[in-house]
């Protein structure tokens, strides 16, 4: 077995897009109000997020349980719901329209590793959900991912690459299994 040299490790170039007291503080802050299962508030969730830079909208549902990497690079537009233990690990922008639905458990995953390149670099590529996109419970977008607007990814799905307007996925990788329909 081979070993790597890490001194060629280099990931520098990474713009946490904060100091280091204030990521200290959002950690905390993070661990005792959003994480812990035992704040129902979600006024106080909306209140902290938009005190650490979030852009946050009009009528927004933060449900316990959530984990959210970095706040200032948080944008969530009016009426949306994010669900218990929904995870944003927005290593870099993620923007979430409105009327949007993150069921309990889905995942949103910009951080991933170069795998072809000994030093596993990393790569950050922000996520973008548009207007009326709902996410299934325990389904995952990968970073690069734009979800369109109306689009639906089911209960377990992953969406690894672009969603089309009012269509739904499935599976992993997700594929489109049919037109969403909205009446009324």
């Amino acid at each position: 077995m081979s070993t790597t040299d890490l001194s060629r490790y280099n990931n520098d170039w990474f713009d946490e897009g904060a100091g280091v007291i204030k990521r200290t503080a959002w950690f905390f802050i993070n661990a005792l109000f959003f994480i812990c299962p035992l704040n129902p508030l979600s006024g106080l969730k909306v209140f902290l997020l938009k005190l650490f830079g979030a852009r946050i909208g009009k009528g927004v549902v933060i449900k316990p349980g959530v984990n959210i990497k970095y706040p200032w690079k948080l944008s969530i537009d009016d009426y949306t719901w994010i669900g218990e233990r929904v995870w944003i690990d927005n290593l870099d922008r993620v923007e979430i329209g409105a009327h949007c639905c993150l069921s309990q458990g889905a995942m949103l995953l910009i951080g991933n590793h170069n795998y072809t390149l000994p030093t596993f670099d990393l790569m950050v590529d922000p996520i973008i959900l548009e207007d009326g996109v709902w996410l299934g419970a325990q389904s995952t977008v990968t970073g690069g991912v734009t979800c369109r607007s109306h689009s639906v990814l089911a209960v377990q799905s992953v969406a690894s690459s672009n969603l089309e307007p009012y269509f739904i996925y499935r599976g992993n990788p997700a594929v489109k299994v049919k037109e969403r329909v909205i009446n009324g």
